[in-house]
């Protein structure tokens, strides 16, 4: 009795797409084979939505033993790059993944159209030279049927004749496209004779000149999963109406794949009992983030942000270089889940996640970001003295470092206050704070410029309350953190921010790029102090600022100079901001 409840309760907890795999599984279907892809096209960056495709492609088939292929979607040469496959690549593996091979779409292209052929001879498809307005307008609306093509009826020979001139580059861009032949007047508009193949004539990244025609999406990729054995074909809900025609295109290459023509059509079944299926899950949609490639190239090419990984972009890479980890990310795709609605994901979340994860693994250190000079009057000039600083109060098995202590310190210019209200619990005049890990001090005053700016803070210190001493449990109301000025190292600190000012930036259809970025979105300070620990620190390395927030390592870090990323603050600012 308690076992089945158990598996109830694990039924429960699987999202609908485990559900559909495992109901597949129990069926047989496929030979018990589960295969799935991550399809990009290597057109730009990969960004936050991209991840969680990811997770889900690789995530199947790690959970049911199977495989997942990486395939590059190439068939538009005139936006694909050898620097996007690449990083691609790269995304994939720090997010946690390896797939099982690397495929490209441009592998199928003589297959593709060699199954192109056949569909001529079959009937199935002829050459339009009508140009892109005049088919779109024949194609009617959602609620009128479209009106045939005056070459719709071609006759085989011709479309397979002009078919063949295309790709040998006789014609133009735009002169004549190959269309399938289904049913002007189906309710589906992709049924009403879509397009299968155009003419492009930009030089291929992978193929170079050999193909002057080249397929659609809708063309390309059912036929792509099918040679390559995939099960379960998942997609985001835009994809949704395009399933019924997936589902033609792979009936037909089966259809064609039977028949018995000595024509040079790969007749070889992959697998016996197969065919694969598409099933659409809800995309990634963030509250103040842009995930169009398109809009993010814009933002790249316009200068409008440092490259494709600044760390304001939505892009893995721009995440990465701000310091979330890969089992931030992770964990948060997990948190919000697979379903079959698209909606709007508070930033809020992610962050949250970021959080956790940082929490439990960044190192505490300490770090001035707006400094003034602390002096401790009544210490000795010449002594120093090292105290010990837990690396991770949540992680025992973290250890501890030592810090440096001296006469003079840097504190936060926040951290005093010459005329503060009642309830300000740090440095004023005749008022007591803890050091971090040192020794109670009180203030005594402070010293000005000519133009009223502090400059330096006075202070002394209770040598009975040591920390770790007897006296040191005297308790106050305030505890700051702090660097020492003999030993502080030098470094400049960069405080990111929400890239957009409005919560959907895609909604604004009426407003310029430009016009929507947040222009407090990234704050340099370089006047800022780091404690000696940190002098080995290399890029990508996580820290938490004592007091101030979780930070990296910039790779942009060279020559002794320290560069740190603010990832993400210690708590949710900007919810409290939207609830003002």
């Amino acid at each position: 009795m308690a076992e089945n409840t158990i598996q109830e309760e694990n039924k429960k907890s699987l999202n609908f797409i485990e559900q559909i795999v495992e109901k597949d599984l129990a069926e047989g279907l496929n030979d018990g084979r589960i295969q799935t892809r991550f399809p990009p096209e290597p057109n730009g960056y990969l960004h936050i939505g991209h991840a969680k495709a990811i997770c889900l492609d690789f995530g199947i088939a790690q959970r049911y033993g199977g495989l997942c292929n990486l395939r590059f979607d190439d068939t538009n040469p005139t936006k694909e790059e050898i620097e996007y496959v690449d990083s691609i690549q790269e995304d994939i593996k720090w997010l946690g993944f390896q797939w099982a091979g690397i495929y490209y779409a441009s592998d199928y292209f003589q297959q593709l159209f060699d199954f192109a052929v056949r569909l001529i001879k079959s009937g199935n498809a002829y050459i339009d030279e009508q140009t892109a307005e005049q088919i779109a307008k024949q194609k009617g609306t959602p609620t009128q049927s479209g009106i045939d093509s005056p070459f719709r009826n071609r006759p085989v020979e011709e479309s397979l004749h002009l078919f063949k001139k295309m790709n040998e580059g006789e014609f133009e861009e735009g002169a004549m496209t190959l269309r399938a032949k289904i049913d002007m007047a189906s309710p589906n508009m992709h049924f009403r004779d879509p397009i299968i193949y155009r003419i492009i004539k930009t030089p291929h990244h992978r193929t170079g000149t050999k193909w002057n025609v080249y397929p659609m999406y809708d063309f390309a990729h059912g036929q792509s999963d099918y040679f390559e054995g995939v099960t379960h074909s998942l997609c985001t809900l835009e994809f949704e109406v395009h399933r019924p025609l997936y589902d033609h295109f792979i009936d037909l290459l089966i259809e064609e794949t039977n028949k018995n023509y000595d024509d040079g059509f790969d007749k070889n079944k992959i697998y016996e009992n197969y065919r694969p299926h598409q099933t659409e899950f809800n995309r990634l949609n963030l509250t103040y983030t842009m995930m169009s490639k398109r809009k993010l190239l814009q933002l790249v090419k316009e200068n409008l942000v440092n490259g494709w990984d600044d760390p304001r972009m939505p892009t893995i890479c721009g995440f990465r270089r701000r310091g979330f980890t890969p089992a931030s990310i992770r964990n948060f795709i997990n948190m919000i889940g697979y379903t079959k609605y698209d909606g709007i994901i508070d930033m809020a979340q992610l962050e949250y996640a970021v959080r956790e994860d940082l929490n439990a693994t960044a190192k505490r250190v300490a770090a001035v970001i707006n400094p003034v000079k602390l002096v401790i009057t009544n210490y000795p000039e010449d002594l120093v003295e090292k105290f010990e600083s837990v690396n991770n109060p949540e992680d025992p098995s973290a250890g501890t470092h030592q810090i440096a202590f001296s006469r003079e310190l840097y504190i936060e210019a926040d951290d005093f206050m010459e005329d503060a209200p009642k309830q300000y619990f740090r440095l004023t005049a005749g008022q007591e704070v803890r050091l971090r890990c040192s020794y109670i001090v009180k203030c005594t005053g402070c010293k000005k410029n000519d133009a009223g700016e502090v400059i330096e803070v006075y202070a002394e210190y209770d040598p009975e309350t040591k920390s770790g001493m007897p006296g040191s449990s005297r308790k106050v109301k305030g505890t700051i953190h702090w660097v020492s000025v003999q030993h502080a190292i030098p470094a400049e600190v960069r405080l990111y921010d929400r890239l957009f000012m409005v919560e959907n930036p895609s909604d604004e259809k009426d407003k310029e790029l430009h016009e929507l970025l947040n222009p407090n979105s990234l704050k340099v300070l370089t006047n800022c102090y780091v404690e000696e620990e940190l002098k080995e620190a290399k890029p990508y390395d996580h820290f938490q600022f004592q007091r101030i927030g979780y930070f990296n390592v910039d790779p942009d870090s060279k020559n002794g100079k320290l560069i740190f990323n603010r990832t993400v603050s210690l708590k949710d600012t900007w919810g409290k901001i939207k609830g003002k």
